[in-house]
Formats: structure tokens, sequence, C-alpha cells
């Protein structure tokens, strides 16, 4: 693990996070940015920068989940549709270098923009206890 990783930091239980699945090897929680509201970040516990970085059983593994987070944030959110999206290196999008995938409900085709503001942790809280529902 990192100490500066802000995910790591939330694998570690030093940093909030609003956790929707939680195992021995992933930890899956609430977007604080989400792009739709049921954001949902599925993050391997072991600190890998990226997708070229995790030994490929644990990327199946993790993949196993993020399938499972899916179907639930889709039964929570009521979604149309659900985004799946994992960037590696900077030119690709990533943010936070520490791997993690995207689940993101989506209603209407093309909304892939932001939601306007940054969740604060009381609706983050009921965003999570309704996916939970479904895991």
């Amino acid at each position: 693990m990192s100490d500066s990783c802000v995910f790591c930091k939330i694998v570690r239980k030093e940093a909030p996070a609003s956790v929707v699945y939680e195992d021995e090897f992933v930890i899956a929680f609430m977007s604080i940015q989400p792009v739709n509201i049921g954001h949902t970040l599925v993050v391997p516990k072991k600190h890998y920068a990226n997708l070229f970085e995790i030994p490929e059983e644990e990327h199946v593994y993790l993949y196993k989940i993020v399938k499972k987070i899916a179907h639930a944030v889709r039964e929570a959110m009521s979604a149309a549709g659900i985004r799946i999206v994992q960037n590696n290196g900077a030119a690709a999008g990533q943010v936070i270098f520490h791997l993690h995938v995207h689940v993101i409900p989506v209603n209407t085709p093309g909304s892939f923009m932001r939601y306007p503001e940054l969740r604060d942790a009381q609706a983050l809280a009921q965003d999570a206890a309704r996916i939970k529902r479904f895991v």
C-alpha cells in the first residue's frame, strides 16, 4: 500500500468512504464526484497503479466483483444501462493512480457529464444504502 494514496487510506480506514461492498481483496464505495448518482468505484485492496500491474488472477476476481456491483447499481438506481470505465495513465484520464473501475448508472443516452456538484456524506451514505440492498 501507498502512504499517500487516497484509495489505500480508504482501505486502511484512514479516510472516509460510503462502502457498498468489501471482502478480503476488493472494496467498492461511492464516488464523491459522480458522473451520475449511484456512481460506484470498485478497487483492489492491494495497490496497483493500473491494469498493467495487477496479476491476472486478481484482475479476474476484480471484474467478478465489478459485475456483482453493476447488477446492484442497476437495480438500486433503476438504471437503463451501466457504463463500466477503467482508465490507465494520465493520458487516458486516470486521476488517482490506484487501479479502480467505475460503475456508472445511465438512464439517458450520452449522459456522461459529471453530476454538477460533489455529493455530501449524507447523500453518499443514502446512495450506498440503496445499493447495498442488492449486493
